[in-house]
C-alpha cells in the first residue's frame, strides 16, 4: 500500500498509508525516489499559519475572506519537487515509458498516478537524481531574478540565503550581476560566496543591512533587491537598499502582518517599487514568452550543464518515515539544515 506525508494538526506530521490510485487513460504510475521539502511553504502547513488553513480563498474574486478554511487537517501530499521512476503507463501513452526517471510535482508520496502531459520535458538525464528535486525551487528563484530585471553589470542584493535565495544568488551571477547576499547564518553566507556573491552581510549589522548595502554599492543603492527570507524586517531593509526608483522583489511567503515595514520613509521618499513574485505567474513584462514550463526547463538546463551546483545544497537525505524529526528540526531553525530531502523505499540503494 502506498504512503503519503500527512499534516494531521499543527506540529504533527507523519507518513500514513493510502489507497493505491487507479491508472487512467493518459496517465503513468511513478514510484517516488526522492521528494524535496520546501521549508518555507511547508512549515506554514506544519505550524498552521498558512492562510488557506485559517481563511477562505475565493478564486473568482481572488480574495481571502472570512469563513470556512479552504484547507483543513489532515493536509496530505504537499511537496515541491519529486523524482521517481515510471513503473506503468496507460495504453494510450507513448512517452514517458516504463523505466524513465522523471521529475515533477506529485507530493510527498511513495507512489503517484500523474498525467503524462505533465511530464513533458521532465525526463531526468542528470547523473544524480537528487538534482531533480530542485526543479520547483529553482523555477521560483529564476522567476524572482527575472522580476528584478537583473542585467549584466547590475548590483543586486539578495536577502535570505536559504535554498531559494542561494539559487537566486547564483542565477543573478550567471546573468552578469554583482550580488551582495544577506543572511544571519554564517554557513549560508559561506554558501552564498560559493554561489558567486561578491559580498555577504549579516542582517544585524549596526545601522541595518540596507545602509550597508547602499554603502557597498557606492552610496546610491543597488539596482534591485530580492527578498527571499519571508520576513518583513528583511523586506524593509531591502527597500532601504535600492536606488531611487529602484525595484524590490518580494518573493518570500510572508506570514501575519507587516509591523516592520515603514512605508513613510525610504519607500515613499525614494519611490521604491515593490513587486510580488509568485510561481503561479511570470513577470508581466515578459509577456507570453515565459511560463512555468520555461522556468523549469531553463533552470534544469543550468543544473545539467553544471552551472548551478544544487547537490552542494543538500544537507539531509532522510527516510520518509523520519519526516516528523526533520520537520521538528526545520521548525526550530536548525542552522545545519539547508535542503532536506525525503527518501522513499524505491530509491536506488547506492544514493
Amino acid at each position: 500500500m502506498p504512503d503519503v506525508v500527512s499534516f494531521t494538526a499543527p506540529f504533527e506530521v507523519s507518513l500514513v498509508p493510502v489507497e493505491e490510485q487507479p491508472l487512467v487513460p493518459g496517465s503513468v504510475r511513478i514510484r517516488t525516489w526522492y521528494s524535496g521539502i520546501s521549508a518555507g511553504t511547508e512549515l506554514t502547513a506544519y505550524r498552521g499559519s498558512n492562510p488557506y488553513l485559517t481563511r477562505t480563498w475565493d478564486p473568482k474574486r481572488r480574495l481571502f475572506v472570512d469563513g470556512e478554511p479552504s484547507f483543513a487537517y489532515p493536509v496530505q501530499g504537499w511537496g515541491y519537487s519529486e523524482v521517481g521512476e515510471v513503473v506503468e503507463v496507460a495504453d494510450d501513452v507513448d512517452a514517458p515509458v516504463v523505466g524513465d526517471v522523471v521529475h515533477g510535482i506529485w507530493g510527498h508520496r511513495s507512489e503517484a498516478v500523474v498525467p503524462a502531459a505533465a511530464l513533458r520535458d521532465r525526463t531526468w538525464t542528470g547523473e544524480d537524481p537528487l538534482g531533480g528535486t530542485f526543479a520547483r525551487v529553482g523555477a521560483i528563484a529564476l522567476n524572482a531574478v527575472l522580476a528584478a530585471e537583473a542585467r549584466l553589470g547590475d548590483r543586486v542584493a539578495v536577502y535570505g540565503q536559504g535554498v531559494i535565495g542561494l539559487l537566486a544568488t547564483r542565477l543573478a551571477v550567471l546573468g552578469g550581476a554583482d550580488v551582495v547576499a544577506v543572511d544571519g547564518v554564517a554557513q549560508r553566507r559561506d554558501a552564498a560566496r560559493a554561489m558567486g556573491a561578491v559580498e555577504v552581510l549579516a542582517p544585524d549589522v549596526p545601522g541595518g543591512a540596507g545602509a550597508h548595502v547602499r554603502a557597498w554599492s557606492g552610496g546610491g543603492g543597488v539596482d534591485s533587491a530580492i527578498e527571499l527570507s519571508g520576513t518583513t524586517r528583511a523586506l524593509q531593509e531591502a527597500v532601504r537598499s535600492v536606488v531611487l526608483d529602484g525595484t524590490v522583489v518580494a518573493s518570500g511567503f510572508y506570514q501575519g502582518g507587516a509591523e516592520h515595514l515603514r512605508l513613510g520613509e525610504e519607500f515613499h521618499h525614494n519611490r521604491v517599487r515593490i513587486v510580488a513574485s509568485q510561481i503561479s505567474g511570470t513577470p508581466l513584462a515578459l509577456g507570453p514568452r515565459w511560463d512555468q514550463a520555461r522556468l523549469v526547463r531553463t533552470f534544469m538546463d543550468q543544473v545539467r550543464r553544471g552551472r548551478v551546483d544544487v547537490r552542494s545544497l543538500v544537507t539531509d537525505v532522510v527516510d520518509a518515515t523520519d519526516v516528523a524529526a526533520i520537520f521538528e528540526r526545520l521548525d526550530r531553525g536548525d542552522d545545519d539544515v539547508l535542503q532536506a530531502v525525503l527518501r522513499f523505499p524505491a530509491a536506488p540503494e547506492d544514493r
